[in-house]
């Protein structure tokens, strides 16, 4: 069972997205955490997910209170995506705190805001724990404290070392995006296409790879093959309508046709 933990009264969308995707990679079962005012919205959109409601603020941002309520939430998960959708970056490392010491024997994919948190080397991940980050360039600049510029010049490198002191599996998301493991293997995907930086594009990815945990990968194997996924997913929908103006859930549309010709069993 997958679950997806995040949002704001502002962004439920992001849940939605990524949960979508979980799905459509074949998890049995999905699970939603949103905050209250969004939760039954999200039950109506995703009728295939139980929706959890977690309290939040007056601003309608995920705080320490819907931390521990989200741990207890999640205790039926084989993989937990956090962050997609969450506002709000004081607010958010209260959730984190309070959230990821009661989760950490679980898989987790930690994307988006909630990566904020990790910033001045706030947590490093112990041999039980079990986590993929997926960070975009901007948002790997707030965890290392390095300009973007300086990330850009060495993508692999700053992945890599990244990896290796929060002991994480990192997918770093750009024009070429590297994946890189704790015990030194890095992967190169260069076949993506502009148009997979549309808003929303990253809830995608990062649902494919909560899904594919859940389902049994492995850490490597989900972040590759999501990566991967993800970015052939944009490549189809570029041909047929374009570089520019395709939707991120259309990207969620093209994932399950694609798994099946890739295994074999596309109908003819």
């Amino acid at each position: 069972m997958a679950m997806v933990i995040g949002g704001a009264a502002e962004v439920p969308g992001a849940l939605l997205l990524a949960g979508v995707a979980a799905l459509r990679v074949g998890v049995g079962k999905l699970q939603l955490a949103a905050p209250r005012s969004a939760a039954p919205q999200l039950g109506v959109a995703l009728p295939e997910a139980r929706v959890f409601s977690l309290p939040e603020s007056g601003d309608g941002f995920l705080d320490r209170r819907s931390g521990a309520r989200a741990a207890d939430c999640a205790h039926g998960a084989d993989a937990i995506l956090i962050g997609p959708g969450m506002l709000n970056e004081d607010a958010i490392r209260g959730f984190m705190d309070e959230l990821v010491r009661k989760v950490a024997d679980r898989q987790l994919v930690i994307d988006a805001a909630a990566l904020t948190a990790l910033r001045d080397g706030r947590y490093r991940f112990t041999e039980e724990t079990h986590v993929v980050l997926t960070p975009n360039i901007g948002e790997m600049a707030k965890i290392t404290g390095e300009k973007k510029e300086t990330i850009e010049a060495d993508p692999r490198g700053v992945a890599t070392s990244v990896s290796r002191d929060l002991n994480a599996v990192v997918a770093l998301k750009g024009a070429e995006t590297f994946i890189a493991t704790p015990y030194g293997e890095v992967f190169r995907y260069a076949e993506g296409d502009v148009g997979l930086a549309t808003s929303g594009s990253g809830d995608i990815l990062a649902g494919v790879l909560v899904g594919l945990l859940a389902r049994g990968a492995t850490l490597d194997q989900a972040a590759v093959w999501a990566v991967f996924l993800h970015g052939s997913a944009g490549n189809r929908l570029t041909r047929r309508i374009g570089q520019l103006g395709f939707l991120a859930r259309e990207l969620a549309d093209e994932i399950a046709p694609l798994m099946n010709t890739l295994s074999g069993k596309s109908r003819t």
